[in-house]
């Protein structure tokens, strides 16, 4: 599978496996795996929770447009956007101009379940994180689809298969074996 052309960027909800699926993906295909978040916080030296606390969210949307505009123009990496990137019409742009998009969906039970015990989630650090998943999947799913050139269930899914059905639907249809 190595040697596949193109960027692939993963978007989604917090949880939804972008970072584990990315990592996958970038090794069964050669590729160099980047998640925005762990660039925001190498550039930075603090975690994002902390940008989150200190400048607050808007400043971090900005920090996030800022990494994600340097990395989209690499050439043959994996990147895993934070689940926020999707907010920013630039965000959708970039990412939609240099590469493939792929929407990793998955439940909010499953959702809640992988992020339950993340304390780096300062979205979720509040009384009820169901009803703020809720809320975000409501806000933020028609923006994925919007960007995405493939959506993919990572409900309850084996993460190896999960990157066998995704480079399925990667890979250009074969032309047979004609002369």
């Amino acid at each position: 599978m190595e040697n596949m052309a193109g960027n692939f960027f993963l978007v989604g909800l917090m949880g939804a496996g972008k970072t584990t699926v990315g990592r996958a993906l970038a090794r069964k295909t050669g590729k160099t795996f980047y998640d925005s978040d762990h660039e925001i916080e190498a550039r930075t030296g603090v975690r994002v929770a902390t940008i989150f606390d200190i400048e607050g969210e808007l400043r971090f949307r900005d920090r996030e447009s800022s990494v994600i505009a340097d990395l989209v123009r690499m050439d043959n990496i994996v990147l895993a956007t934070g689940g926020g990137a999707v907010l920013r019409e630039e965000n959708r742009q970039n990412l939609a101009s240099h590469g493939t998009v792929i929407y990793l969906r998955a439940g909010i039970d499953d959702l809640l379940a992988r992020t339950q015990h993340d304390k780096n989630r300062p979205l979720l650090q509040i009384a009820n994180p169901r009803a703020k998943l809720e809320s975000l999947f409501q806000e933020r799913d028609p923006l994925y689809r919007e960007v995405a050139d493939i959506v993919i269930d990572t409900s309850q899914q084996n993460v190896n298969l999960l990157v066998c059905r995704l480079l399925d639907q990667l890979q250009p249809p074969s032309s047979g074996n004609r002369p």
